[in-house]
């Protein structure tokens, strides 16, 4: 009974590795949306989402009934919960993939974003999409450097995030109210994709150890 329990733990873990990948997948959609102008390809990223969202609602349906037919306790409550929370922040940054692809859709046929800024945009995407793909391993096997890479990476989409927010407020910018509005929306939803990204890797840290990593 135990082993079958400890499979099914094993399972919900994988769901997760998918979701995060799916996620991943998702941003590199919209960051190509973003970079190359295409709507046909935001269409996909919105496409993918809905996928995301039944995958998600797919893993936390599997959590619940561990929570309803193990009673699980200790460490293996934490990893069920942590699932349940973690497929919710997964789900969400599939969110901020689609509004990044939305954007672009509706600058269409101009550029959401300055050509000026495009360097500083397609380092948020590397960064933010690595993030993810990073959690597919993170999520199996949760703790040490690992965690810490994820905190390094945030910390550069910060920087990233920061320097945008700098060009746009500097008086001197050129482009006018509605292209600094997407642009500060976009970095915005970069980073608010980090985010989640090290909040997912904190709560499986946790669900591992029993201690929420600093």
């Amino acid at each position: 009974m135990r082993e079958r329990f400890h499979g099914q733990l094993k399972d919900l873990g994988e769901q997760l590795a998918r979701l995060s990948a799916t996620a991943a997948t998702e941003l590199r959609l919209a960051s190509c949306a973003l970079f190359d102008c295409d709507p046909g390809v935001a269409a996909e990223v919105v496409a993918a989402d809905r996928l995301l969202d039944a995958a998600r609602d797919e893993c936390e349906l599997a959590a619940h009934r561990l929570l309803a037919l193990q009673a699980p306790v200790a460490g293996d409550l934490r990893l069920v919960l942590a699932a349940v929370y973690c497929a919710d922040r997964l789900e969400r940054m599939g969110d901020l993939a689609r509004h990044i692809a939305e954007t672009a859709a509706r600058a269409h046929p101009g550029r959401a974003v300055p050509e000026e800024l495009l360097p500083a945009f397609e380092q948020l995407a590397a960064c933010t999409a690595g993030m993810a793909e990073d959690l597919q391993g993170f999520l199996t096997r949760s703790g040490g450097p690992a965690f810490e890479r994820m905190r390094a990476a945030e910390t550069e989409a910060d920087a990233l995030h920061q320097h945008v927010l700098t060009r746009v407020t500097d008086p001197r910018w050129p482009y006018g109210v509605p292209v600094a509005v997407n642009v500060t929306l976009l970095a915005r939803f970069y980073g608010r994709f980090a985010d989640q990204a090290v909040s997912v890797a904190r709560r499986a840290d946790f669900a591992t150890t029993g201690a929420l990593p600093g």
